[in-house]
């Protein structure tokens, strides 16, 4: 893959803007709480200093409307004020917590690590002291930096899986062109290996050496074949499960050690099912591949066949070393993979064919010390 230099340095910048922008709204925030809650003492010195002159008045000495106006503009500011004789006062205080001297006690100590008390004076005289707390509008101000946070964590969230999924976009638009490229590729040779085939059978060569010849050109088309389908719909027809899998399996029992022992065993002597034949034997192949590897080319591989209801499973078995319960899901993930220097395609393939193409499922259905049973389930067509 090319580094590209640009695009790492656009991404640099835009990271460091939207720092720069976060940390900027934070500040704003921070400084309009400091503001607010000035505000707020400056409202509460006010309210003291009514307070002390309303105590400290004679009886009938009238003071005005501005007195009464400033008590009754006091509605969001929770107080409590404590005259010199110790007697208490509160005021947006809920009435029923207003007559419990504890609760008053848990609200003095909250008060006081809120905000510094207010002490009313007089000519040098103390008359009370007021205690007083956030405004609900301060309290829910304190929780605006940390919504905003998270705000902008659920854009960030939003914005990094939206680029994910147009890196993965553009990953499988390169994987698939890449694939049909191979396919077109290959095709020359390969209708040059023909022509050479069709000059050894002219030359009277062995006929047992041209057929097998044959079959591995044959196999190369199919190869061909399936990688010119990669990025496609593919067309499903219908076909017996059973005829399909064994053909696969016995062309790799040909050409595979002498030290593997392979089983096929079917409980149905035939089940049609819609699949696309060179896709599903690229499955088997690489499920029947992928346990001699884990046998490390010794072992025994065994097919089962075994119908279920609608359903019928292909059971694929080997003796390899097994399969940690804690990858059972995460081996099918591309780059997934225990070989040294595999590709970790294998597995992502099959289960994109079974699940993607055939509307089938395909699962490790138990591993062990014993071996590994992968299991696919394809519909039954009739």
């Amino acid at each position: 893959m090319q580094f590209n230099p640009k695009s790492k340095t656009s991404n640099i910048f835009l990271l460091a803007g939207s720092f720069i922008v976060v940390s900027l709204i934070l500040l704003n925030t921070n400084s309009f709480f400091k503001t607010f809650k000035e505000e707020e003492r400056l409202k509460m010195e006010i309210w003291a200093t009514a307070q002390s002159e309303f105590l400290h008045s004679a009886e009938d000495v009238d003071l005005g409307g501005l007195h009464l106006k400033v008590f009754q503009n006091n509605t969001s500011t929770p107080m409590i004020l404590i005259n010199k004789d110790s007697t208490i006062r509160v005021n947006n205080i809920p009435a029923e917590k207003a007559s419990d001297s504890i609760y008053i006690q848990k609200k003095l100590r909250q008060f006081q690590n809120e905000n510094t008390p207010v002490s009313i004076d007089q000519q040098g005289e103390h008359l009370a002291t007021l205690y007083y707390g956030n405004s609900e509008v301060l309290n829910k101000l304190k929780y605006y930096p940390i919504a905003l946070l998270l705000i902008i964590f659920l854009f960030g969230a939003v914005i990094y899986f939206l680029f994910r999924t147009n890196k993965a976009s553009e990953q499988n638009k390169l994987w698939a062109g890449m694939a049909k490229e191979t396919a077109h590729q290959i095709g020359t040779p390969l209708s040059s290996l023909l022509g050479w085939n069709e000059l050894l059978k002219s030359e009277h060569i062995n006929p047992d050496i041209t057929k097998e010849i044959a079959k591995d050109i044959a196999r190369l088309e199919t190869i061909t074949e399936r990688f010119s389908k990669i990025g496609s719909l593919p067309k499903l027809y219908e076909s017996d499960i059973v005829m399909e899998t064994k053909t696969a399996f016995e062309y790799l029992k040909k050409r595979s050690s002498k030290l593997i022992h392979f089983t096929f065993n079917s409980r149905i002597e035939s089940q049609s099912v819609l699949i696309n034949s060179s896709l599903y034997n690229w499955t088997i192949e690489n499920l029947v591949k992928n346990g001699i590897d884990a046998m490390r080319g010794k072992g025994s591989i065994s097919i089962d066949i075994v119908p279920d209801g609608k359903f019928v499973n292909i059971l694929v078995a080997d003796t390899g070393h097994g399969i940690p319960k804690s990858n059972f899901t995460s081996i099918f993930n591309p780059g997934v993979t225990s070989k040294r220097r595999g590709w970790g395609l294998g597995l992502s393939l099959v289960k994109r064919i079974i699940e993607e193409y055939h509307n089938g499922k395909i699962k490790v259905l138990s591993s062990g010390k014993e071996g590994t049973i992968m299991q696919i389930s394809l519909k039954a067509h009739k």
